[in-house]
């Protein structure tokens, strides 16, 4: 079940991204965000349990960015849903396209976006380097070996 965030469960949503993530604060090249207080919308388990959430912003009328996306249990739909949730919410708003920041090292999300029509808008080089000024606990090499240093933008324009 796909619920909007809001004040019934936003303490449910903290304690989520500080299970997962460590911190609720993500640091991108668009800037500084609390996940916790921004809008979105988490995906319920069989228990009433957190097993996916997504959080976004407006940047104007036009565009949404999606600032996170999580699935606990990964290839189960649950990402897919909730991408679906807020490009609709999008296009219910009139927005033209719904954009993301992942970095260079995140084949998986990479793969994920592209699969689902977002294509690459632009390449940040050395982003994560400046975002480690603000955040330094971002580390330097990914679990899969690749450096972490550049922010890549993606975009998907709304029919």
């Amino acid at each position: 079940m796909i619920e909007m965030i809001n004040e019934n469960n936003r303490e449910r949503v903290s304690d989520f991204f500080s299970k997962h993530w460590g911190t609720t604060e993500m640091v991108l090249s668009s800037g500084v965000y609390h996940c916790d207080e921004l809008d979105g919308y988490v995906y319920k388990g069989t228990k009433g349990e957190i097993v996916g959430l997504v959080t976004y912003i407006r940047h104007n009328e036009e565009i949404y960015e999606v600032i996170s996306l999580d699935s606990v249990d990964e290839g189960q739909g649950i990402g897919s849903s909730l991408m679906f949730v807020i490009e609709e919410k999008a296009r219910g708003f009139g927005a033209k396209a719904v954009q993301l920041i992942t970095t260079n090292d995140n084949l998986h999300a990479l793969s994920f976006y592209q699969k689902r029509g977002y294509v690459l808008k632009s390449l940040y080089p050395n982003a994560v380097e400046i975002a480690r000024t603000i955040k330094p606990s971002i580390p330097f090499v990914a679990s899969n070996g690749i450096p972490i240093r550049d922010e890549l933008l993606l975009y998907k324009q709304l029919s």
